[in-house]
């Protein structure tokens, strides 16, 4: 089982961006699961004004990488494939539709998302792009 995901990477000041959906105790990097045949830009796009209100430019957007993983909570083979862009906004992010909170995150809270999420941090970090 493949869980097909998209992810947007905004960086500030050494920190990433992160948000904690409604009833969940951990952290992603803002983004979600591709509705039918959306491209990754599509997905992006609207996942982001879903979560954090704000409108992302597509012709900006740059591919940071793509990580698959699989996680403790999920079934046994199933892996996260997600692929991650940077892209220019518009707007401020705020917590919007199921996100009940955002974060800026170090390497420090790598612990604090899941392990394809860990995997973004370890390249940000040993790019030094996370502090």
């Amino acid at each position: 089982m493949l869980i097909d995901t998209v992810a947007w990477v905004l960086i500030e000041d050494g920190r990433i961006l992160c948000a904690r959906p409604r009833g969940k105790d951990v952290f992603f990097v803002p983004g979600g699961k591709r509705e039918g045949a959306e491209s990754d830009l599509e997905t992006l796009v609207r996942e982001i004004r879903e979560e954090l209100a704000v409108a992302l430019d597509p012709a900006s957007a740059v591919h940071v990488g793509t990580y698959e993983s699989g996680a403790p909570d999920l079934p046994d083979g199933a892996v996260v494939r997600m692929a991650c862009y940077t892209a220019r906004f518009r707007g401020a992010p705020v917590p919007s539709a199921e996100i009940e909170e955002m974060g800026w995150f170090s390497y420090g809270d790598r612990e604090r998302v899941p392990p394809v999420d860990q995997l973004l941090f370890d390249d940000l970090a040993a790019d030094g792009r996370l502090v």
